[in-house]
C-alpha cells in the first residue's frame, strides 16, 4: 500500500446511559447543537451528577509522511446541572377595578328614605329638648311628673298619708312634731264640699282630676290638721303658673276642715279653723293644703294664713299655740313624701 493512500478508518462504538423520557437531550443537526431553546429536563436526583456520554474513538492514522489528520469530532452539548431555562410568560394580564354588588334601585330608594326619616326625627327630639330647655315660660317635664298625676289611684293610702308622720323642727322654736292620722276620706272629685271656691275655680281651667283628704293630730292631741292633695292635669308650665304666690293669691280662701265622729277631731268643723298653707309645687301637678285647729272644738274668729301666724312678734292664740307652724310643716313634710313616691314610681316604671 503506498503512503498516498490512507487506510480505511476502523469505527468503533461505546455504549451509551439509557436516556429516560424527560432526559431527553436536544437534537443535533450535522454541523453542531441546535441553538434553539430546548424544553428543560426534570434534573437528576443530587446524589450523582449527570453522566457525560463517552466520545467515540477513532483509530489512530497510519504512521505516514505528510498524511492529512482527520477533523476533529464536534464537542456534544452538555446542559448544566440543575440549570433550567428562564421562563417566558405566554400572556399577560391587567389588574381590573372589583366590581361591585348590583343593588336594587327599590331598596337604595327605601335605605335613603329611612335614613333621612331618622335624621329628621332625631333632630326634632332633640331641637323640643333645646328649645322646652332655653325658652322661657317652657320648662322640660321634671322627673316622675308624669307617675304623680296617677298616684292617687296607683299609691297606697300609707304612702300618701303615712299612720304617723314626723316632723322634726317643724313646731315653735324649732320644736319637734309628730303628728298622727286619724281620719281618711275617699277620694272625691273636684267640687266645692271638699275645696275651697277660690282653689277650684284657678284648677278647673288645668283639669282638675281628684281630691284626697285625711286629718292628723299631734302628739299632745291639742291640735288637728286636715290636709289634702289635689292632682290635676296641668302640664310643667301652668303648673309653675299656678304656684306662684298662691296663697296670696286666694286671699281668705280656707280649705274646708275634716271632722271624725268618735276622735279627738269629732268637734272640727269651719268655725274651728285657725290657719292655713296651700302649696303647688313646680315639680308636681298637685296642690297639698292643710287648715289646722283646736282639738277642744273653740272657734276663732279671724284665722290667719301660716305666714302671719309664724311672723315673730304675734301674741294672738293662733300664732302662741303654733297653730300655723303646723300647717306649714306638714304640708311641707306631705309635699316631699309625695315627691319621694313620684320618683320611686318613675324609676320603678323605666326598670320594667
Amino acid at each position: 500500500m503506498s503512503a498516498a493512500t490512507d487506510p480505511p478508518a476502523v469505527e468503533t462504538t461505546a455504549r451509551l446511559r439509557p436516556i429516560r423520557p424527560a432526559e431527553s437531550l436536544p437534537a443535533q443537526g450535522a454541523t453542531g447543537p441546535r441553538t434553539g431553546p430546548a424544553r428543560p429536563a426534570a434534573p437528576p436526583r443530587p446524589a450523582s451528577r449527570p453522566a457525560v456520554p463517552a466520545q467515540p474513538r477513532v483509530a489512530p492514522p497510519s504512521p505516514g509522511a505528510g498524511a492529512p489528520r482527520p477533523p476533529a469530532p464536534p464537542t456534544p452539548f452538555v446542559p448544566a446541572p440543575y440549570a433550567l431555562p428562564p421562563e417566558a410568560p405566554v400572556e399577560t394580564t391587567t389588574r381590573l377595578r372589583p366590581v361591585r354588588e348590583r343593588r336594587s334601585t327599590g331598596r337604595t330608594a327605601a335605605a335613603a328614605a329611612c335614613a333621612v326619616l331618622g335624621a329628621g326625627l332625631i333632630g326634632g327630639a332633640l331641637a323640643g329638648v333645646w328649645l322646652a330647655a332655653s325658652e322661657p315660660g317652657k320648662p322640660a317635664e321634671p322627673a316622675g311628673y308624669a307617675e304623680a298625676r296617677e298616684l292617687w289611684h296607683n299609691a297606697p293610702v300609707d304612702a300618701l298619708f303615712p299612720r304617723t308622720l314626723p316632723g322634726p323642727g317643724a313646731g315653735p322654736g324649732a320644736a319637734d312634731r309628730t303628728w298622727t292620722r286619724i281620719v281618711v276620706a275617699p277620694d272625691a272629685p273636684c267640687s266645692p264640699t271638699v275645696l275651697a271656691k277660690g282653689l277650684l275655680a284657678a284648677v278647673e281651667p288645668l283639669g282638675c282630676e281628684r281630691v284626697l283628704r285625711a286629718t292628723y293630730t299631734d302628739a299632745t292631741a291639742s291640735s288637728v290638721i286636715t290636709v289634702g292633695l289635689v292632682f290635676t292635669r296641668a302640664d310643667a308650665t301652668a303648673q309653675r303658673a299656678l304656684g306662684e304666690g298662691l296663697t296670696a293669691r286666694l286671699g281668705r280662701d280656707l280649705p274646708p276642715a275634716l271632722s271624725g265622729p268618735t276622735t279627738v277631731a269629732a268637734r272640727f268643723g269651719d268655725r274651728q279653723r285657725a290657719s292655713w298653707w296651700t302649696s303647688a309645687p313646680a315639680d308636681l301637678p298637685v296642690v297639698v293644703t292643710a287648715v289646722s285647729g283646736f282639738a277642744d272644738g273653740r272657734t276663732v274668729d279671724a284665722p290667719r294664713p301660716a305666714d302671719e301666724a309664724t311672723a315673730k312678734g304675734r301674741t294672738d292664740a293662733v300664732a302662741q299655740s303654733g297653730l300655723g307652724h303646723e300647717a306649714k310643716g306638714i304640708t311641707e313634710r306631705l309635699e316631699r313624701l309625695l315627691r319621694t313616691t313620684a320618683t320611686a314610681a318613675a324609676k320603678e316604671k323605666k326598670a320594667r
